[in-house]
């Protein structure tokens, strides 16, 4: 009777461990999948960047500088491999498109050509779709480091390499332009 009762403990030890397991591969899976959205949208806006570029250069000579710096950001995110460093690409190619952003607003002739306003508004479209898959993201990432650190799945996710993962959050640097109120003119 007692090996009996070990014999079920052992079992149902082990099926619960099996769950555990289980439950981390389906929520860092659940993460993967989310970064993939993320990576749709980023491929769109990688694609529309070199558009909004060649229009700037136009009205835009002397930004020559900036116009290089947003290329090379959009190379780098475009290069990057894995969820870390694309999150660290992207960023930095976000903090680029802010730049340029700012420097639009000295060009009166751009803010109203045809071509540029399609532009900025596929661009806006994108980004709020990008805004929007990174909050999924982060929730799903929350999802795994909320098991990977709680007992008594952590037991099993350090067993089995599952450890915390980075949000895709904005830079710091960043955060102050964000903030900051629109400023309008009539």
């Amino acid at each position: 009777m007692t090996l009996i009762i070990i014999l079920v403990v052992v079992v149902l030890l082990v099926v619960w461990g099996i769950s555990l397991y289980n439950n981390l591969v389906k929520l860092r899976n659940n993460r993967e999948n989310a970064f993939a959205n993320i990576d749709v949208q980023l491929k769109q806006r990688h694609d529309l960047i070199p558009q909004l570029v060649a229009t700037v250069k136009g009205y835009a000579q002397h930004e020559k500088e900036l116009l290089e710096r947003v290329t090379q950001a959009r190379a780098a995110a475009m290069s990057a491999t894995g969820i870390n460093d694309k999150i660290q690409a992207e960023n930095a190619l976000s903090s680029a498109l802010a730049g340029l952003k700012v420097s639009v607003e000295a060009y009166p002739e751009l803010k109203a050509n045809q071509n540029f306003l399609q532009l900025q508004e596929e661009i806006s479209d994108i980004e709020n779709k990008i805004a929007a898959t990174r909050r999924y993201f982060n929730t799903a990432t929350r999802e795994l480091n909320n098991a990977v650190q709680t007992f008594p799945s952590n037991i099993f996710a350090n067993m089995f390499g599952f450890h915390k993962e980075p949000m895709f959050e904005i830079p710091q640097e960043d955060r102050a332009t964000i903030e900051k109120a629109p400023e309008i003119k009539f």
